[in-house]
């Protein structure tokens, strides 16, 4: 406790006044008082006063030394201030409880300062700054290493916690990687952590089939009901059974995903009643089904029942699971092109989600798929207004590298052509394409689109010429014919992956055609292959070869 760095508390200034806070009694009779309050839930804002007080007198006490009372005291300081959504203002406590531990001085400091850690990262979380969230689960994890070793099963929960936040911000790689560790960890300590092995599997299984590998999600979630079962949690089973029969609708198994949905629907009836939000997520699932079965007035009776049941929750439902319902409902109205209806149902969750803290990620998303739906409907500018706000939230987030926001990018540059806003469009596709080039690599169709994009914005804006230097600066080629040649291989993929009477396809061929017309030549039957073209080319940039 280093007089030099200076209080982080918010309660007044060091003067005569607070000398009364020197007695090493009143802290703990303080804090016990604050508590108290707390748990009472009467006067919180009389509380956080008391508790302010509180980490003033261990402060004055601790005479410079590390006080783990002190840290304690921050930490339930920092969690009334979250209680009244002062967020802004736990951050410096809980960073100043980070820094007083020393690991050094035993077990307790150590697991007092990764408590820390992760306080701190659950409140960067609720502000929806996921990669500081990140930054400090990852060094709690770090902390709680080195005190209970790599295979303690408290490793492998913090483990799966690290991964859930990587999925909350997309970065399902290293959701993965972590995931698997947890699973292997609990695997090590057999029966005593067979729970936290079927925790694992269910969220393994959400992973591998948000990365479209359906097997073995349905392999994981099926080992996972097993083991529940075996141990009693029949009451849990339903919801894992809704996301079997997610993996099995994903690999067209129709019959077995109703069956796998119809058995999750009689569970939650038996356990939660006829109204309880989990019965409309089941009644969602059912109409996405019969969707793409094509039997659309099934699908419109489950989306009905399930709209009846979220405009009407009982009490005591988070607003988050009643807005979650709501944006489910709204895709499958858009999958049946009644863009109308889809819009209102997530204007209506936005509402919700901007009384809830913690959600900017979400209310991006949200606010992105309106966007794309007002571009579908004609209406340009209120399309540009809702993308504008979901790419500052999603700045804000720290998602700016995911493919996701790379996406975004190009969809708001679009909007910005059909307002003649060509500059501002030039550079939303540049963002987008520095984004998806290194998040999806530059045969990725979604990057293939933002080349296209940026070129015809350079044509549409009479600087022609950078149509060819938006493919003379992705691969470092300097020639017209060898940036011919790559535009062409462009046109080529294009048409193995989507035809060759695509209208994406015809318009390449056409910007194709005007570019060889200016060259003077005719476009090759076939293309070279694009690893010869690079690998002949000297002038790769910064000296260094291309990776095909």
């Amino acid at each position: 406790m280093k007089k030099g760095k200076g209080s982080k508390l918010q309660n007044g200034t060091e003067d005569a006044s607070e000398s009364w806070l020197g007695n090493p009694d009143l802290g703990p009779f303080l804090l016990k008082q604050a508590r108290d309050l707390v748990s009472a839930g009467d006067n919180p804002q009389k509380a956080l006063e008391l508790a302010l007080q509180a980490a003033k007198s261990y402060e004055l006490c601790a005479n410079e030394k590390p006080n783990l009372e002190l840290v304690m005291c921050l930490h339930v300081t920092a969690a009334i201030y979250c209680s009244l959504g002062q967020y802004n203002e736990a951050i410096p406590l809980l960073e100043q409880s980070t820094e007083i531990p020393l690991i050094e001085e035993g077990q307790e400091h150590a697991l007092a300062k990764f408590a820390g850690h992760m306080q701190l990262g659950d409140t960067y979380a609720m502000l929806g700054e996921l990669e500081n969230s990140i930054t400090c689960y990852t060094t709690g994890l770090e902390v709680q290493k080195q005190v209970l070793g790599e295979t303690d099963p408290r490793v492998g929960e913090i483990c799966r916690y690290l991964a859930e936040a990587h999925v909350q911000a997309l970065q399902f790689d290293e959701a993965q990687r972590l995931c698997q560790m947890a699973l292997d960890i609990h695997r090590k300590n057999g029966s005593s952590a067979v729970l936290e092995e079927a925790a694992d599997r269910r969220l393994m299984g959400l992973i591998c089939e948000t990365r479209g590998d359906h097997e073995a999600a349905l392999e994981h979630l099926v080992l996972a009901s097993m083991s529940m079962v075996a141990n009693g949690q029949e009451a849990e089973v339903a919801s894992v059974d809704c996301s079997i029969g997610d993996a099995y609708l994903s690999l067209s198994r129709y019959d077995e995903a109703v069956f796998a949905y119809q058995k999750a629907l009689t569970a939650f009836k038996t356990t939660k009643g006829e109204n309880h939000p989990a019965i409309g997520s089941v009644f969602v699932r059912l109409a996405d089904l019969y969707n793409r079965t094509g039997k659309l007035r099934e699908s419109k009776s489950y989306c009905e029942n399930a709209l009846r049941i979220y405009e009407k929750p009982p009490l005591g439902i988070p607003p988050e699971e009643i807005a979650s319902g709501l944006t489910d409902v709204s895709a499958i109205y858009e999958s049946m092109n009644d863009l109308d209806q889809a819009i209102k149902l997530l204007q209506k969750a936005l509402k919700i989600y901007n009384d809830c803290p913690g959600q900017q990620s979400t209310i991006a998303g949200i606010e992105a798929q309106i966007g794309v739906m007002y571009y579908m409907l004609g209406n340009y500018s209120e399309s540009y207004n809702s993308f504008e706000g979901a790419i500052s939230k999603l700045r804000a987030c720290g998602q700016r590298k995911s493919a996701f926001f790379g996406v975004a990018l190009n969809q708001m540059g679009l909007a910005c052509v059909q307002c003649y806003a060509i500059h501002e469009a030039v550079q939303l596709f540049e963002e987008a394409k520095s984004i998806l080039e290194q998040e999806c690599g530059s045969y990725h169709l979604d990057t293939l689109g933002v080349y296209s994009n940026l070129a015809g914005t350079y044509d549409a804006s009479g600087r022609f010429f950078n149509l060819l230097t938006v493919i003379v600066v992705i691969y470092g080629v300097n020639r017209l014919d060898d940036a011919i040649e790559i535009l062409e291989h462009v046109v080529q993929m294009r048409e193995e992956k989507l035809g060759t009477a695509t209208p994406e396809v015809h318009d390449e061929k056409k910007r194709l055609s005007e570019l060889l017309k200016e060259a003077g030549r005719v476009r090759s039957r076939k293309a070279r292959s694009l690893e010869t073209l690079l690998d002949a080319n000297p002038h790769s940039l910064n000296g260094e070869g291309i990776k095909v």
